[in-house]
Parts: C-alpha cells; sequence; structure tokens
C-alpha cells in the first residue's frame, strides 16, 4: 500500500480524554475515532490489527474443533426470562422495544441464545461433543466507559460455547479450550497468564481469566513469578488427546484475581508472590446444566434418556486485545507492534522522492514485496524527514527499510528493527535475501 493512497489521520497532540497510553497511541496513530462514549469507529490502521487478531483466534477455534457460526448482535428478553438472567446485567444491558412494543436486547453475551440454537437442533448424545463459536460486536452500558477500546461500551468478541454429555467430557473440553487460549495469545506474541477467577453474571462452578501484566490494568492480580518463567511446549498441539497435564503444568502455579485470592490458601514465599495489575484479554466457564436445565436443552443419552447437556462458555476480547498489545508493546516513540498482528510488516520510506536514484530503488523494493505477497507500507509522500522518521516510529510496524541519498551514494540503505530500535546498513542487493528470511 502506498501511503498517498492510505488513509492514515495521524495527530500530534495527545487526546484530552485520553487517560492511557494504547488509548492516545491509537488516537494519534489513526487507529480508531470515538463516535460516541465508549464506541469507536475503527480506520485502516486500526481495522488491520483487528482483522489479523480474529484470524489468529479463528484459526486457532477451528484447530481445536469449534466450528463457525454468526449469532445476531439483536436478542429477544424471552430467552434471557426463560434463563433466569434477564436482571442480572442491570443497567449495562441495553434494552429495546420495536414498533410492535416486542422487547428486545442488544446482547451482552450470548449463553441464551446458542442454547436455544442447540436445543432446536441436536436431540441426540451421538452428536456431541459440540463447540460453536462466533466473532460478532457485544454492547453493555458501562456506568463509566474509559481507556478508549479496553473499557468501552461496543466491543468486539470472540465467544465459544461447548455442549456435553456428561460432567468428563465437558471438562475435557474445558481443557481444550483453555489450551487453544494459551495458544492464540502465545502466536499474538504475548505472554496470557491463567488465573483463577469469580464467575460473575454469566456463573458456573469454575472459571479462568487470561490476564497481561500491565501497570493500566483494572484488575488486582496476584501470581508466583516463576509461572513467567515456565514455558510449556504448545507448538503441533493434538487436541484429540488429553490436554489436562498442559493444563494441570500452567494451574500448578497460584495466580488469582483479587476476588478469588485468598491469603490463608496461597503458599507462595513472600519473595516470589507478585501483586499487580493486569488486563484481561480472556475469560472462560464452566457451569455445567445451569442453562440447559432451564432452557431444557436436553439430548438423549445411550439408554434414551432425556438428559440436560454440560456447557462452558469462552470469551476472548478481540478489540480489547488491541489496547492490551499496546500496552505491552510500546516505548517514547510510539507503538511497536509484534510481527504476528502487525497491520503491515514492513514501512519503506523513501526519504527523498525528489531523487531519480531513491525513487527506483524504491519502487523495485515496492514492487518485489508485492509480487512476494509481503505486507508493506511504501511511505513515498514528499515531506521532511523528520515527519517520514516519526510517523515510521508512531505507527511502529516490525522493520523499517530506509532509503535516501546520502546512503545510496555510499551503496548502502538501512533496516530499523523497530522491537530494538537498532539499525543495520546493508547492500540494497542484500536487502531481497533479508526479506526473504523475514516475512510476515
Amino acid at each position: 500500500m502506498k501511503l498517498s493512497n492510505y488513509f492514515l489521520p495521524l495527530k500530534k497532540e495527545v487526546p484530552k480524554d485520553a487517560e492511557i497510553i494504547s488509548h492516545i497511541l491509537m488516537i494519534r496513530a489513526g487507529m480508531c475515532q470515538q463516535s460516541t462514549s465508549g464506541i469507536y469507529s475503527w480506520l485502516p490502521f486500526g481495522k488491520e490489527v483487528l482483522d489479523n487478531i480474529e484470524r489468529i483466534t479463528k484459526n486457532e477455534m477451528n484447530l481445536a474443533g469449534a466450528v463457525e457460526i454468526l449469532m445476531p448482535t439483536i436478542q429477544s428478553s424471552e430467552i434471557w426470562k426463560e434463563s433466569g438472567r434477564y436482571n442480572d446485567y442491570g443497567k449495562e444491558m441495553l434494552r429495546i422495544l420495536d414498533r410492535n412494543k416486542r422487547e428486545l436486547l442488544y446482547g451482552p453475551t450470548n449463553e441464551e441464545l446458542v442454547t436455544e440454537i442447540f436445543r432446536t437442533h441436536v436431540n441426540s448424545y451421538k452428536e456431541l461433543p459440540l463447540n460453536l463459536y462466533h466473532v460478532q460486536w457485544k454492547f453493555r452500558d458501562e456506568l463509566r466507559p474509559r481507556f478508549g477500546v479496553m473499557r468501552g461500551r461496543e466491543f468486539l468478541m470472540k465467544d465459544a460455547y461447548s455442549f456435553d454429555i456428561d460432567q468428563k467430557q465437558s471438562i475435557d473440553s474445558y481443557n481444550k479450550m483453555f489450551v487453544a487460549y494459551m495458544q492464540l495469545f502465545k502466536k499474538m506474541g504475548l505472554k496470557a497468564i491463567p488465573m483463577k477467577a469469580e464467575t460473575g453474571p454469566i456463573g458456573g462452578d469454575m472459571s479462568h481469566e487470561f490476564i497481561i501484566i500491565s501497570n493500566t490494568g483494572e484488575s488486582e492480580v496476584y501470581y508466583d513469578k516463576n509461572i513467567l518463567k515456565f514455558e510449556n511446549d504448545l507448538e503441533d498441539i493434538d487436541y484429540k488427546s488429553n490436554l489436562k497435564k498442559i493444563v494441570d503444568a500452567y494451574t500448578s502455579f497460584y495466580a488469582a484475581t483479587d476476588e478469588k485470592h485468598d491469603p490463608l490458601k496461597c503458599k507462595v514465599g513472600k519473595n516470589d508472590l507478585v501483586k499487580t495489575k493486569g488486563i484481561e484479554v480472556g475469560h472462560i466457564f464452566h457451569f455445567g446444566q445451569k442453562y440447559s436445565n432451564k432452557m431444557n436443552a436436553h439430548v438423549h443419552d445411550e439408554h434414551g434418556s432425556s438428559v440436560p447437556v454440560f456447557m462452558g462458555s469462552y470469551g476472548v476480547g478481540i478489540s480489547r486485545l488491541v489496547g492490551a498489545i499496546i500496552e505491552s508493546s510500546h516505548d517514547d516513540k510510539g507503538i511497536i507492534w509484534p510481527k504476528e498482528v502487525a497491520p503491515y510488516f514492513y514501512n519503506l520510506i523513501n526519504l527523498n522522492v525528489e531523487n531519480e536514484e531513491c525513487n527506483i530503488l524504491c519502487l523495485r523494493i515496492y514492487e518485489y514485496m508485492l509480487s512476494k505477497n509481503i505486507k508493506v507500507l511504501y511511505d513515498e509522500k514528499n515531506e521532511s524527514i523528520g515527519s517520514k522518521l516519526a510517523r515510521a516510529d508512531l505507527i511502529g510496524l516490525p522493520f523499517q527499510i530506509i532509503v535516501g541519498p546520502r546512503g545510496l551514494k555510499e551503496g548502502l540503505i538501512e533496516i530499523k528493527n523497530r522491537s530494538s530500535n537498532k539499525i543495520e546498513k546493508i547492500k540494497p542487493e542484500e536487502l531481497f535475501n533479508f526479506v526473504s528470511l523475514n516475512k510476515n
């Protein structure tokens, strides 16, 4: 993409209402624009990141055997009354009357609706286990929306729902999603810590939040610092195998949100116990037959008896992850995108568009990358060197390829690694080998 053809409305000034760095940088880097309190339009640069996070999440859900559907944002109030949860969200739930005075709501989550879908179509244990997921916008009317997309009223979420014949099979499904979450966060370049958590209005007997450690997080958390040293090999996971060993390995370390922290049960020494703040980027729940009992989601078991299924639900904050990644990966110059989620992999910068040699080389590099399907943002605007380099650091793409007349006189161009900010000078002909070794 040529920058002159792109829509990237940068801002020099710090937004007045932005309290945390991710909100500041998302506005300054032209990623989003507030529509109204807690609701944002996603501009091209931000949408690219959002799409990459969604793609990684969907890929892992598919590998884990979940099946994608798409449920609507607007739901009937009747199924929420049937489950007994209609009043659980209080004023956070946006209630609507249609022209026929039927009461609808903008869904904050989808346990009821997916249970209705299940009970309509599935009636035999032979069709289980089943896991249905979708990626859809949710709405919760927060009393005090803040921190940009980190605590907005409208947010993009991946939510999955498992259905099983018995408790054992249901725990197996929970463990599968637990491992899938560790895997997908790792594939985004993140270190997430699974922590015991409260179940809240969703309910259930077991729950884990996946937390990214950050001083700007709203959740107060406690964990054994040794969990950060633990790296379980999650490559090439066989989701058909028993994943309990991996879950047991992670949960053997003490880690709990503030609500679940119990000083009497915590056996971690003072030197190893960390109390800090974190950002919740995922939350999984096992709630057994809570919804299936109330909503008559039954199947026939192997003996022909009608039994309520066991269920769990599993959420990833897709839009929240954009802010969380920035919170964990930035410096005083701007964003530092992990390679896995970067909107573009290379930032090709022509320092002097009036120089024929610079133009010829940059165009050659640009066309080569397009031919190899490598995502590149080509800055060929006629602006000052300072503004070009400042913009490149602000938007934070993994590599900057800097081409200028001074360097070309020496037969060299520069490659800057945005993560380390180290600059390497190489011959132009060496660039193509570098690119082949560092593809997105």
